[in-house]
């Protein structure tokens, strides 16, 4: 049986193959909607949704983007499809098709950008604090990973240093107990703030 992270790879993977494949049936490529993939997704995020108590932490933050990206699309597609019904929907042939289609996806991947996901967490001894690092590391790779960057360089162990380095430097120039960190995604970078907790 597949796990529940081999699973959300599906959810991901899936989603990206509805996108393309509705693509397709609104450029007239497809005869008709892809229904199939469609209740496969709604299926595994009514699963989710309902076992959501199973999840670990950085599982249910990543199950959250996912879904929430799937209602958006899914609400673009509804709206679409109306159209397309109502017969309002106009063919575009050559360099305006991909102009026009070219707009769209930056359009959609603006509305992504403006409502971002933001992770926070706050410690105070991070090299006790081992399952808060390992949450914030699985939320800022999950954040990249969404927003399309690279992250081969990014390493657990090298994060690690990074925050009980960057923690213990605030700690001593501000006089403060606690640092909290933030992963957000800022017109599509994800950025990884510490602030200080007073």
């Amino acid at each position: 049986m597949a796990t529940i992270d081999e699973e959300l790879g599906q959810l991901e993977r899936d989603i990206r193959q509805l996108k393309i494949e509705y693509d397709q049936y609104f450029g007239g490529g497809r005869k008709r909607p892809p229904t199939e993939i469609e209740w496969r997704i709604d299926q595994l995020v009514k699963r989710y949704a309902e076992r959501g108590g199973e999840l670990k932490f950085a599982q249910r933050f990543r199950f959250n983007n996912l879904s929430q990206t799937y209602a958006k699309y899914k609400d673009i597609f509804r709206k679409k499809v109306a159209l397309k019904e109502e017969g309002k929907v106009q063919r575009h042939f050559g360099a305006a098709a991909k102009l026009i289609e070219a707009e769209r996806l930056k359009k959609e991947a603006e509305d992504l950008a403006a409502h971002p996901q933001t992770f926070r967490m706050t410690c105070s001894a991070p090299e006790r604090e081992a399952d808060k690092v390992e949450q914030l590391y699985e939320a800022f790779l999950q954040a990249k990973l969404l927003a399309g960057e690279h992250t081969g360089k990014l390493s657990r162990s090298s994060f690690n240093e990074f925050v009980l380095k960057k923690t213990k430097e605030l700690q001593k120039q501000k006089n403060c107990k606690e640092v909290e960190y933030v992963v957000e995604t800022v017109e599509g970078q994800v950025k990884l703030k510490a602030l200080v907790k007073s």
